[in-house]
């Protein structure tokens, strides 16, 4: 049977970068190539691993494990502090070669995403043609390798991907394929079940997907609602539709400090480095937010959002000036994390000319807003060509300088 070729089926890719940020570190200095590369706090901060490489989890390593955990288990490991940007430009290189194949693109982080290719598959000679570009175009470019996951369902193209890791290929082309191949792992191989209801299904003895198969009425007693997803996810049933970026709820950036912060004009100078990378990740998608909120952390764990909605925006003066107004009004005791995101995303500015804008109007037929705009979009291609830090603002550059001065 052909499924790529059949109008009525759905077509699925995942595209998983193998171990991504350690990856892109190695390709830029091959002298880690084979060494235990762990990139996220240093083993002498608080913090946590954000990624690492396949040579780093031999050692049990893994992401989000305590760093001082990770030193202990890898002494002779390499540690160093993740470089966003570097990962952000590579992020958007590859997902450049992702989006030549289909525009129904869903990316759910920096390096991994869902491609929707029901009706583009055979323009390129079906589904395996365009894997096999993929992974060649994106070593070629990037030098990066990538796993591959083909699937009738998100569900099975995400499992495919991660068959055959690092730098891998894998099919599942029908819901038998797929619950022959996950019966007996655990159940939380299954979309959706994290570890609280993975262990409540433990205490009724079901810890594998065979488990849930014959016992599903302890299941549905269990769970109620919820048991209808996890038993139609386990039979292979799964109904998701691949949503385009523009189409995704929020995009968001946070920073984890080290030691707890009080200073809040030091806050506010993350805040307004925090809001260039959102602007640009959205300019860079052609988007415009009408929310925009404010997460904070603070040192005893507790965690606050505030959000303010408006005009379509993708300009990092607007996002900062309304997460800096929002900041000022929240409690002052120390935070641990702050961070913002930026949702309701648009693709059309849908802006109004306000009574005060019409009079700004110049002799060109340009008012304030559209210049800036035409700067903006001048900045971005620059930034896109050259390299994100290309470009910076004045007030970019002194922020930046004393959170750097700061940081030590």
């Amino acid at each position: 049977m052909n499924l790529f070729h059949t109008a009525l089926k759905t077509a699925i890719i995942h595209v998983d970068m193998d171990a991504f940020f350690a990856a892109v570190e190695t390709r830029d200095n091959p002298s880690l190539a084979g060494k235990p590369l762990i990139i996220g706090a240093l083993p002498t901060e608080r913090g946590v691993v954000a990624t690492c490489n396949y040579e780093a989890r031999k050692y049990g390593i893994r992401s989000a494990m305590n760093i001082k955990d990770a030193y202990r288990m890898c002494p002779d490991g390499v540690y160093m502090h993740p470089n966003m940007d570097k990962y952000r430009d590579a992020s958007h290189q590859v997902q450049k070669i992702w989006r030549d194949y289909t525009d129904i693109c869903e990316y759910i982080s920096l390096d991994e995403g869902f491609l929707d290719i029901t009706g583009s598959a055979h323009l390129y000679g079906g589904a395996t043609n365009i894997v096999h570009e993929i992974k060649r175009r994106v070593k070629d470019i990037a030098q990066l390798t990538c796993s591959v996951g083909v699937g009738y369902s998100m569900m099975s193209a995400k499992l495919a991907s991660e068959e055959k890791k690092p730098d891998g290929f894998f099919e599942i082309l029908t819901p038998d394929t797929l619950k022959n191949l996950i019966i007996d792992r655990n159940v939380r191989i299954i979309y959706g079940v994290g570890i609280k209801t993975a262990a409540r299904l433990e205490r009724i003895g079901i810890t594998t997907v065979r488990h849930i198969y014959e016992n599903r009425e302890a299941v549905e007693a269990l769970l109620g609602n919820q048991s209808k997803q996890l038993l139609d996810l386990a039979d292979g049933i799964d109904n998701r539709k691949v949503t385009p970026y523009a189409e995704q709820k929020s995009i968001g950036n946070e920073q984890t400090f080290q030691q707890d912060i009080t200073d809040f004009k030091y806050l506010k100078d993350v805040l307004l480095l925090i809001a260039r990378n959102l602007s640009f990740e959205i300019r860079s998608k052609k988007l415009y937010c009408c929310t925009v909120t404010l997460k904070i952390t603070y040192a005893n764990m507790q965690s606050i959002t505030r959000s303010k909605s408006g005009e379509p925006t993708n300009k990092a003066a607007d996002i900062y000036k309304t997460v800096a107004s929002l900041l000022d009004k929240v409690e002052k005791r120390p935070i641990r994390l702050i961070g913002i995101s930026v949702s309701n995303l648009t693709s059309t500015p849908n802006r109004q000319l306000s009574l005060l804008e019409l009079e700004t109007i110049d002799t060109l037929g340009m008012d304030t807003e559209e210049r800036q705009d035409r700067l903006n979009d001048t900045m971005m291609k620059l930034q896109l060509k050259y390299g994100y830090d290309i470009v910076k603002t004045v007030s970019e550059l002194e922020a930046e300088k004393r959170v750097y001065e700061k940081d030590g």
